[in-house]
Formats: C-alpha cells, sequence, structure tokens
C-alpha cells in the first residue's frame, strides 16, 4: 500500500465565506469546485502543487438535506459551534492506491467506502456511518481516486504551496506508526506529534509569504 497527502479540508458556515477568508490570507483566489449530491455539500479548490490541494467545503444552501450525516462532521453541534467563530482548517485527506486493504487493515478508522462523483471526477471515499472525523480527526480520510484525473492536475498555479502539516493527537505515535503501515513514506510534509488534544495546523507558502493555517479545536 501507498499513502499520499492529497488535500487539505477547510470548513466553513457559507462557502462564499470560506472563499473570503482563505483569500484574505492567501492572496489568491480559489476557483469553484462542485456539488456532492448525496452529501449535500459543495466546494471550492486551490491548488498547492505536488499533487496537492486545498478544498473549503460548506453545507449547500439550494441542496436538500441528505438522507446520512454529512461528511467532515458538518451536522455536528461542536462544528457548528466553531464554524461560527468563523472558518478553519479541520481536517486532512489522504489518496491510497487500494482503500479496500486500508479499511482491512483499520476498518474503524476508515469507515464505510463510498463511491462518488463529481463532474469527470471520480472517487471512493472513506466516511464514518454517523458522518464524524476519522480518529477524531487526526487520522485522515482516505481517498482512492478512480482512472488518471484529479482535480490538483487542472488547478492554476497560483505560487501556493504546502510547506508542512502538524496533526497533534494522544498516542502520536501510535498514529504514526499506522501511517507508516499503510504506505505514507517519511518524506511525506506531515508530522504527527504527541497531545493531550486532537487538532492540525498548516504552514503554506502564498504570495503574501508564510501562512499558517490553525486547527479547528472541538470539532469532534
Amino acid at each position: 500500500m501507498s499513502l499520499a497527502l492529497d488535500h487539505l479540508v477547510v470548513a466553513a458556515r457559507t462557502l462564499e465565506e470560506g472563499a473570503a477568508w482563505l483569500e484574505a490570507r492567501m492572496g489568491v483566489p480559489t476557483v469553484p469546485g462542485g456539488k456532492h449530491a448525496l452529501m449535500g455539500t459543495h466546494n471550492r479548490l486551490l491548488g498547492l502543487g505536488a499533487g496537492a490541494y486545498l478544498e473549503i467545503i460548506a453545507i449547500d444552501p439550494q441542496a436538500p438535506a441528505p438522507a446520512r450525516p454529512r461528511w467532515f462532521a458538518l451536522d455536528s453541534p461542536a462544528m457548528r459551534t466553531r464554524l461560527a467563530s468563523g472558518p478553519a482548517l479541520v481536517h486532512w485527506v489522504a489518496r491510497t492506491q487500494d482503500i479496500d486493504a486500508a479499511r482491512a487493515s483499520t476498518p474503524a478508522l476508515v469507515g464505510e467506502v463510498l463511491a462518488l462523483s463529481r463532474g469527470d471526477y471520480r472517487w471512493r471515499i472513506g466516511v464514518p456511518p454517523d458522518g464524524s472525523l476519522p480518529g477524531g480527526g487526526a487520522f485522515p480520510t482516505l481517498i482512492q481516486w478512480e482512472g488518471d484525473r484529479h482535480p490538483a492536475t487542472a488547478l492554476p498555479d497560483e505560487g501556493c504551496a504546502l510547506e508542512r502539516l502538524t496533526v497533534r493527537a494522544p498516542g502520536g505515535a501510535g498514529l504514526l506508526a499506522t501511517l507508516r503501515r499503510l504506505g505514507l513514506p517519511g518524506s511525506a510534509p506531515v508530522d504527527v506529534v504527541e497531545s493531550d488534544a486532537v487538532g492540525a495546523s498548516a504552514i503554506l507558502r502564498s504570495p503574501r509569504g508564510m501562512v499558517i493555517l490553525p486547527e479547528a479545536a472541538g470539532a469532534e
């Protein structure tokens, strides 16, 4: 198995609020992504180079309520309270070439594997049935892209890049060992550190210099 950082997830109450928040920090615009019918969400994207990108995601007010809890804990009271204070980096997604093998290895963390699409993009993604963040947000959501299409290759180069993602969690050493077992290489721009609480922060390079996106606290 192999594992690589795929994208960062910034959640917001509205897509417009999230886009304005990120542009004010990075100095560049995001581009429209699309709608996720099964989840009742929509997104905007920013390329980060090296096959990675950043996703701003929000509940789509024009979509009917989904039959299941939305992903990334967007329906949870804790997340709604957190986002009332403004958009935030809430999670990360890692791509794998064999999500079924990854789920067999760590079923409680990967969750249910769903087959989804948006426009020409097709992917399979692990989502806990209750919509919660895997491992409280420390363990990445796993995704397997189908075919040769990936959003990062279609995004404009705005001069932005991910320098480091730092994930904090109780039992950080165990989490790192699990990620290594699933194929995350030591060269990946991901640090896992021991902490009393789960959280994440990212250092990004932008036309305005280095930007630190803080964690979303209490969003399990």
